[in-house]
């Protein structure tokens, strides 16, 4: 929660941030950018490093990171200054993310008590974005952009604490770390990741674009040559070979880009199209941050009656029916019949979708092999984020074109991003949901062992 506040934060603190530091629009698109890139990139050396050092000193250690950068970036003076403590902070996060699902797997059996595990874990997604969008509003207009980072520090002060005493301390995993996979796995996925998020600026057909995209994509080639001939790789290649842990890793990306689009174009419309500030904007999400926390007490009653699989198309098509319904959205929309009640239906979906996909995406793996699955569920929500917020941030710019006012493109971008994440989530539903669901004979393997 605290890594997704952090993210959504710095959204509504934006305009804050650009005139006490006087960034250009260039340095100011790259306050986000460059912690995406980060902690994307570091995601498979993070889970590696968690493997090395044991979930729990691992997560203190990200914590550390994490907490000292945010002072830096509390301190911050110049843009130069900023973006480094903000790059830091995404390495910080690349040790934490994995780490705490790590732990998730390693603390709680498979079955019932991780499945109620995951399921608060899944449901911090849909309630830190839309608590960081209110806090990040309410701390930059009353105190300053400055106060969201410092919120870092007590509370990552007091999981310090309480790692210590709640979590208990795991052997590290024997073997070297793979220096040449990590080198590739991260400069590979970085440059997916920055030539994705330089779309909105250059576009999909521009050079920096398609020389970043061919490079991450030859790198990330070489990296999967190399893992196949080294003794210790940086992840084991038959993670890939489970065919339900690659339904969740599939899901998960198509699903990421729809609800990071969600966020971002839903704050937009709110504020640019209605009329509302920063913070009544983050406050028009608390209904799908209610019906997210309220998918924690139900899921995992619902994952033991009808399965994961069943739960996660369900949750994906629940989904994909508040994001038709928004689809539909236009300047005169009320908010409570066009942007609250489709809410409804997104969050209930997410809180009910996330937590089988992160449970079946760490399933049947090892001591060994948690840190590596945990960090392949990351990348596939960190990567899907960011190719699907540029491929949508896309499709808005070309939809608003030739509108004769800024509010008409912003409907008709806004409306293009919907219906297209829409498409994106039913194909979730349907290729995650044919690879996650349990053959016959598993589950009657399962029936008769009492799962």
């Amino acid at each position: 929660m605290m890594i997704l506040l952090d993210t959504s934060i710095v959204i509504t603190g934006i305009p804050h941030i650009q005139a006490d530091l006087g960034l250009g629009a260039t340095a100011l698109s790259w306050v986000q950018s460059i912690y995406t890139l980060f902690f994307g990139g570091f995601l498979l050396l993070g889970a590696r490093i968690g493997d090395r050092l044991g979930g729990q000193q691992a997560l203190r250690t990200g914590l550390v990171i994490f907490m000292i950068m945010s002072l830096a970036i509390a301190l911050a003076k110049t843009a130069a200054w900023l973006l480094i403590a903000r790059a830091g902070q995404g390495i910080g996060a690349a040790i934490i993310a994995p780490a705490a699902l790590t732990l998730l797997a390693t603390n709680f059996e498979q079955g019932e008590a991780r499945n109620r595990a995951v399921a608060w874990y899944g449901s911090t997604a849909g309630i830190g974005a839309a608590l960081g969008l209110v806090l990040g509003g309410w701390l930059a207009d009353a105190v300053s952009w400055r106060a969201g980072f410092l919120l870092n520090l007590p509370v990552g002060a007091l999981m310090l604490v309480a790692s210590s005493r709640y979590l208990r301390k795991d052997k590290p995993a024997a073997g070297h770390l793979d220096s040449l996979g990590a080198i590739l796995s991260t400069m590979g996925i970085g440059s997916l990741i920055f030539g994705v998020s330089q779309t909105a600026e250059t576009g999909w057909t521009s050079t920096v674009t398609l020389t970043s995209l061919a490079a991450g994509t030859l790198l990330i080639a070489v990296f999967i040559w190399h893992e196949a001939r080294t003794r210790s790789p940086l992840v084991p290649l038959h993670l890939f070979c489970h065919r339900r842990r690659m339904g969740a890793y599939i899901a998960r990306f198509l699903f990421l880009g729809p609800m990071v689009g969600f966020f971002f174009f839903g704050s937009q419309f709110m504020q640019g199209v209605l009329g509302y500030s920063s913070m009544q904007a983050g406050l028009g999400f608390m209904p799908m941050t209610a019906c997210a926390f309220a998918a924690p007490f139900i899921g995992p009653r619902l994952i033991r009656r009808f399965g994961d699989d069943a739960v996660m198309i369900g949750g994906l098509l629940t989904i994909f029916f508040g994001m038709a319904w928004l689809s539909f959205i236009d300047a005169g929309a009320s908010y409570w019949a066009s942007i609250a009640l489709p809410m409804v239906l997104i969050g209930t979906g997410q809180g009910f979708s996330l937590a089988p996909m992160t449970a079946v995406g760490i399933s049947d793996t090892t001591r060994e092999e948690a840190g590596a699955a945990s960090g392949l569920v990351n990348v596939a929500h960190q990567v899907g984020a960011s190719f699907g917020l540029g491929l949508l941030a896309s499709i808005a710019t070309a939809a608003g074109q030739g509108h004769a006012s800024t509010t008409e493109a912003l409907v008709a971008g806004t409306r293009a991003v919907f219906t297209f994440g829409s498409g994106m989530l039913l194909l979730a539903a349907i290729v995650g949901g044919l690879l996650i669901r349990r053959r016959k004979s598993a589950i009657a393997t399962d029936a008769a062992v009492g799962i």
